[in-house]
């Protein structure tokens, strides 16, 4: 049995209001961690959801202590699709005796799960339990991407001790450098310093405005697929689409758009961790879980559809196209399987590389489109500067 001790079982309001439910509901086909029975035996398991209630590092945190289980409720009593998919609910990591402890085993959890090979769907708590879930991967892999949907990019003052707002600034800084890549999808302009939007440039980072977003939700997929940790914050989203307490803008991503995000991170295969932050239940809650459950939902249905296309020994099942830009030849692939495209990222020998795995990134047809018209994709320029640096 895994070291999953940090982990206390799934409430029992929560249990009693599934024993209600149809025998096809969806919390009725999950294996849960209850009082009763103890930690479920995870062999065969592929994602395990737990909470982390956690939010002491929120800026606006006034001691308000919350829970999870309103959104149990609600993804609870969906109806599964045709999946092979076997869940789990796990239960709740609880506040430790300072924020420090709480990362601690919320740390050593996910570290757990990803080395059994369980994507572990957090709900939280605030955003700054990124950093934990970053740190997770230490041991795990040598580069971590992460992909921030988040109307802010939440880089913060460097300086100052971690909060919800400020944790991307502790992952750069801090030892051991294991990011390679983030991501900001649906950041608004008028909530970032231009310093901010500035530094993401020097880093080069990638950000996507809300406007490139909501015109074209298919950028999303090849960010995406190269992304590790997936997290969420539901201050993305419009104000019409949640419930009054989560206290968002009037401008955001709407419903359709947040699950098909979280649809393409589950398509992904690379996504090995889901978090959604920034939940602040209330009693007029329902909008809110509902919407959280159907993220949930898509998550699941995406990784059912889930296709390995990305070996390239078998020139069999893609097509190779090389365009040639300002003397600068660049090397496309199209897997026949998906009709998915990537673009070679060249070594530079005389340079010692972060990561040679990098040298395939996930791209879209219109990348290719682009670079038969001399122009040079943002991302292919993004990942190779990256590789100089």
């Amino acid at each position: 049995m895994p070291d999953l001790n940090f982990l206390a079982p799934v409430p029992e309001v929560v249990l009693a209001h599934n024993e209600l439910l149809s025998p096809q509901a969806f919390g009725q086909k999950l294996k849960i961690h209850s009082k009763q029975d103890g930690m479920p035996n995870l062999q065969g398991v592929d994602v395990a959801i737990i909470g982390v209630l956690e939010n002491r590092n929120a800026v606006n945190y006034i001691g308000e202590d919350f829970n999870i289980n309103e959104i149990r409720n609600a993804l609870y009593k969906l109806f599964p699709g045709s999946w092979s998919t076997t869940i789990a609910d796990l239960g709740d990591i609880h506040k430790g005796e300072t924020v420090e402890d709480t990362y601690f085993a919320f740390k050593e959890t996910v570290a757990e799960l990803v080395k059994l090979n369980i994507i572990p769907l957090v709900l939280g708590g605030s955003q700054d339990l990124t950093y934990p879930m970053y740190r997770a991967f230490d041991n795990l892999i040598p580069m971590v991407n992460i992909v921030n949907v988040d109307s802010k990019f939440d880089l913060g003052d460097l300086t100052e001790p971690i909060k919800n707002d400020s944790f991307v600034g502790k992952i750069v800084l801090e030892e051991p450098y294991n990011l390679f890549n983030y991501a900001a999808i649906g950041y608004q302009t008028y909530f970032n310093s231009q310093e901010q939007i500035d530094l993401m440039e020097t880093l080069y980072f990638e950000a996507y405005r809300l406007g490139q977003v909501s015109n074209d939700i298919t950028l999303v997929e090849p960010v995406m697929r190269d992304a590790n940790i997936v997290t969420v914050d539901m201050g993305s989203l419009k104000a019409s689409e949640v419930s009054l307490n989560q206290k968002v803008s009037p401008n955001g991503l709407d419903g359709k758009e947040i699950c098909a995000i979280t649809r393409y991170a589950g398509i992904s295969n690379k996504v090995s961790a889901l978090g959604i932050f920034e939940y602040n239940p209330s009693k007029d809650d329902d909008i809110t879980c509902g919407l959280i459950s159907q993220m949930i939902w898509y998550f699941i249905e995406g990784l059912n559809n889930r296709v390995d296309d990305s070996d390239f020994k078998d020139e069999s099942i893609y097509q190779k196209f090389i365009t040639l830009v300002d003397s600068e030849e660049l090397i496309f692939y199209k897997s026949i399987k998906t009709g998915r495209w990537w673009i070679e990222i060249p070594f530079l020998n005389e340079i010692n590389n972060k990561l040679k795995r990098h040298t395939l990134l996930p791209c879209m047809h219109q990348d290719y489109l682009d670079a038969c018209n001399n122009q040079i994709p943002e991302r292919w320029f993004k990942a190779y500067q990256k590789n100089c640096v």
